[in-house]
This record gives C-alpha cells, structure tokens and sequence, in this order.
C-alpha cells in the first residue's frame, strides 16, 4: 500500500515538474553537445525524452555507529557498533527512480533505496548509562544486565539486543543529478557519459528488534533523514535503454527508531554513514 501511494505520489509531482518547465523544453539553450570517439561536437537531435525510470539493486557499507536506548527504567548508549547489509535476508535490497529532465544535462530525481542494515551479534561495545531491575511499560526484568556503566566493555548476545532493518533501512530521497557526455559511438544512439548528483530525504525503516528478549517487527515510520551525493558511469545501449552503475556515499540521522514495540515510551536514535553501490537498468521516454 505504502509503494502504491509512492507511485502515484511520484507520478504527480513529475506532472508538476513537466507542466512548470515544458514550455522551455524546446529552447535551443538547451540542446546537448555528445562527443564523437573522433572528437568532433555535434548538436543533439530536438524531440529528448524527458522522462525516465530506473531501477536495480545495491550493496552497503556502514560506519560504527553509537546507538542510544531510552525508555522508562534505562537510558544507554552502545558506541562503535559494527553492522552490515545482508542482501540474502527477507527481501531483495533494491531502488526505484523517477526522473525528469530540465535539459541535457540536467534532471530531477525522486528515489526509494531499499537497503539493509543489521547488527553483528555478538560482538563487544563500550555501553555509557544505566538499566534498572526492570525497563519499559509494562516491564521487561532485564536480570545481570541491571548497573551503572561508564565505558565498560559489553557483549551484545540476543538475550541482550538484536537490531536490524532488514525490512529496509529505506532512503526516500528527492535530489538533483548532472550528466556529462563522455563519448559516443555507432551511429550516435549508443553513449556513455558521467553522472553526478546530490540528494536529501527521510530515512523509514522497519525496524525489527529485540530489548531484553521484548521485541518487534515494527511498522515503517519516519525515523530521521539522510543526505548523500553520488558518482558513476551510465552507458546508452539504445536511444531509450540505459545501464548504470553509481557509488553514492551518505550521512543518515535518526533519532526515533522503534524497539520493543511499545512506541510511546521505547525507542533509540543513532547516526551513521554509508556507501551504497548500485547498479541499474532504465528507460527513457
């Protein structure tokens, strides 16, 4: 239902975008430069499509990130937690980009990057804070790991903490991206040229985790936003078909993540960075 209402969602603003800026898509500023494996330069055709649509999949790399728990009877933070992306758990980790382009060189991108996030276990942390006797509403006993930490080491075992975004750890993403011809060759219909591109929108997982062996599969929900830029090459096979492959390097903060399930009073934050590698089939039309 949620990628239902994106769908549509998308396909309105890119009506907006295409009503705002037709009535400048003939003007010769902007008619595009390819260059020929010769070096010649020559203009481009009139009639670009303006539209496109592509999608792929991706592999992730995270940073350590602090992770901070609170809740009635606790308030604690885990640093320099290690996780990864896990492509063969649940669901594929997958984009989808909507785009509209103002010229030849530039265009208006609306994405959805479903990646994966998930917390090694066990593992060994420094933990800062406190756990009472009992935690949450209703409570949870939380047994050996009730005390007052400052710096200790910790082992993150199941009975303790299990926390990750397989469901998707999912970057809603609006941004802009620049392409620069690079070469063509054949009879002009086959190219390949840079992308570039900037982006910011709102991180939603789905957060699937266990407190204290007191968990859930949690809804989606707005937990907090991402900005990124990326780089990479995209290569035309056919005036219309495409083949892309990008890095784009991110910063995500998210300060209401849900946990235990009860939402009004447990939940952590954390930020962190990522570097997303993904590799993507599209249309032009």
């Amino acid at each position: 239902m949620k990628l239902k209402v994106f769908f549509i969602l998308s396909g309105f603003i890119l009506t907006l975008i295409d009503t705002a800026f037709g009535r400048y898509s003939d003007s010769t500023f902007y008619q595009n430069v390819s260059l020929e494996l010769s070096g010649s330069v020559k203009p481009a055709v009139s009639g670009r499509s303006k539209f496109y649509i592509q999608s792929g999949f991706n592999w992730e790399r995270y940073s350590k990130s602090d992770i901070r728990f609170e809740g009635p009877g606790y308030d604690f933070t885990l640093r320099d937690v290690v996780a990864h992306n896990q492509p063969s758990k649940g669901s594929l980790q997958y984009n989808i980009h909507f785009g509209y382009k103002l010229n030849d060189k530039y265009s208006i991108l609306l994405g959805w990057d479903h990646m994966k996030y998930v917390v090694d276990i066990p593992q060994q942390v420094r933990i800062n804070g406190y756990i009472e006797s009992t935690v949450s509403d209703p409570a949870i006993p939380t047994g050996q790991y009730e005390g007052v930490y400052n710096e200790e080491l910790i082992t993150l075992n199941p009975d303790f903490l299990t926390l990750e975004y397989t469901d998707g750890f999912n970057y809603i993403k609006l941004g802009g991206e620049r392409q620069q011809p690079l070469l063509s060759f054949g009879k002009g219909n086959s190219k390949l040229g840079l992308t570039t591109g900037l982006a910011a929108g709102v991180i939603m997982p789905r957060a699937d985790v266990k407190l204290f062996n007191v968990g859930d599969n949690n809804k989606l929900n707005i937990a907090g936003w991402a900005a990124s830029a990326n780089a990479g090459l995209k290569l035309n096979i056919t005036k219309s078909l495409y083949l892309q492959g990008s890095l784009e390097g991110g910063y995500a903060k998210m300060f209401h993540v849900y946990t235990t399930g009860r939402n009004d009073v447990d939940k952590a934050s954390q930020q962190l960075t990522f570097l997303q590698n993904y590799w993507l089939i599209g249309v032009e039309f």
